[in-house]
């Protein structure tokens, strides 16, 4: 069995934004050429998540409101005593911090319309990375 690592290294611009990694992941899967196996991808902050969807400007927009639903602002959160960034701790439990695709013929196994998405909720952080796991036969 065949393995390779990889980070992607990303800068935020905004508090809470999706950003989409799909062809850098892809590429990294190429780059391995490993043809049969798995891509565990994950983000290496307990104030970020992944996620897969589709690359559509409402829908990403219905995402992100749909996410800051899960913990409104202006909560009572405990954490916000030592540092006020409890919500996206806590959207970031909830999300989930690591994605796991198969590896086919050398391409990740995803649907047509799914994307992977780096989920920033504590933004805007210049050193924010996200590792790939690519492990399989070539």
């Amino acid at each position: 069995m065949k393995w390779k690592t990889q980070i992607i290294r990303l800068e935020t611009q905004k508090q809470f934004e999706l950003l989409d990694l799909t062809s850098e992941i892809e590429n990294e899967v190429y780059d391995s050429e490993i043809k049969q196996g798995i891509c565990i991808i994950t983000s290496t902050h307990a104030t970020s998540s992944l996620i897969i969807n589709e690359n559509e400007s409402g829908l990403k927009e219905d995402i992100l409101n749909r996410i800051l639903a899960l913990a409104p602002d202006g909560e009572n959160y405990q954490h916000n005593r030592i540092d006020n960034n409890a919500r996206a701790h806590v959207i970031a439990s909830i999300l989930g911090t690591s994605l796991t695709l198969t590896i086919e013929e050398g391409r990740l196994v995803r649907g047509k319309w799914q994307n992977i998405f780096f989920v920033e909720l504590d933004g805007p952080r210049a050193n924010r990375e996200v590792m790939i796991k690519i492990f399989g036969e070539k």
